[in-house]
């Protein structure tokens, strides 16, 4: 896991800087995700949120099928993405745990990621919907998402849905 120097988060030009998935994992997680929902280019996906229990940080937006998941990462099975997670911030605070929830909300409205303690596009020294864009269309969506699928096949009787409430 890729831990920030202190300060960069709150310095917009350093954090404007940093290469793109270190800066799309490192806050603008929603910001990806909203802009991956907005003009999918594959269909099925639906937004999930890793919320940390109360006192913790590692709060994480991704999108997925239920089945594979996408991220700054790129496609993996779910499963994995949600273990690599929580491995990587338990093994940093004792005791860490989290809530999966589907995402009811709009991921490019700022008043609701405010809300939800994340910055909205124009709080960003400049507009990160671009750049997200330019970071999607870098992609091999049928390819890497195939790729991913047959990762998560393979977990096979393993696979169990972290989301308890999938609505």
């Amino acid at each position: 896991m890729y831990v920030l120097k202190h300060g960069i988060k709150r310095n917009p030009e350093k954090r404007w800087a940093l290469p793109d998935r270190i800066f799309f994992g490192h806050g603008a997680c929603a910001i990806l995700a909203g802009t991956f929902l907005k003009h999918p280019p594959l269909e099925g996906f639906y937004g999930e949120r890793i919320i940390p229990d109360e006192g913790f940080s590692g709060n994480h937006i991704y999108v997925t099928n239920g089945l594979i998941a996408f991220d700054y990462h790129g496609y993996c099975a779910r499963e994995r993405l949600l273990e690599h997670h929580e491995r990587s911030w338990a093994s940093r605070n004792a005791g860490w745990r989290c809530t999966i929830a589907k995402v009811d909300f709009d991921l490019l409205d700022k008043t609701e990621l405010n809300r939800r303690k994340m910055l909205g596009p124009d709080q960003y020294l400049h507009d990160p919907i671009p750049r997200a864009r330019r970071f999607l269309q870098r992609k091999n969506h049928a390819e890497a998402a195939a790729r991913a699928l047959r990762t998560a096949t393979t977990l096979g009787a393993d696979y169990r849905p972290a989301v308890s409430d999938p609505t």
